[in-house]
């Protein structure tokens, strides 16, 4: 939506641009219409006006409370070597790197509700940062932690080590 709002406001602009085309005005019609097409190159070339995720700012109280009252769910983007050798209670498994290949939307909706919001984990709060990027599109809530798993276990989450 964004995207064609503004293709319209280029359009626009390029039309002005051409209707001061003549006589003194052609430079004029030629930087204005230049300016428009670099503009709308650079927007293009960037992916549209996509915003990079960023670490959520909910406390870790108000995530475990979400979590206690089933209005979140916990999502551990790491290796599935890395969640056999020790993973948060009740969270689920999504490597980072079978979202990268890609998954049908229906599996995703199998293992993530959109009626909740998905705090994604991993080791040291980056790659929940790629997988954020990844699902927010799709639609999901979704609210990267930058405490990794072993700060999550400190401060109180619970773990199943070794299963």
């Amino acid at each position: 939506m964004v995207i064609r709002m503004f293709s319209l406001v280029c359009f626009d602009s390029l039309g002005r641009c051409l209707r001061m085309a003549g006589g003194d005005r052609l430079a004029a019609a030629a930087g204005c219409c230049a300016r428009a097409v670099l503009l709308a190159l650079a927007i293009g070339a960037a992916g549209g006006l996509a915003v990079a995720a960023e670490h959520t700012q909910d406390s870790l109280a108000a995530v475990q409370q979400a979590v206690a009252d089933q209005k979140a769910v916990l999502v551990d983007v790491r290796e599935t070597d890395e969640w056999n050798e020790g993973h948060l209670s009740g969270a689920r498994s999504l490597p980072l790197s079978v979202l990268e290949k890609g998954v049908k939307p229906e599996s995703l909706g199998n293992l993530l509700p959109k009626n909740k919001i998905i705090y994604l984990h991993c080791l040291s709060g980056g790659r929940c940062i790629k997988a954020a990027e990844i699902l927010k599109p799709l639609g999901y809530d979704v609210r990267p932690l930058k405490p990794g798993y072993q700060a999550l276990v400190e401060a109180g989450f619970p773990a199943v080590v070794g299963q």
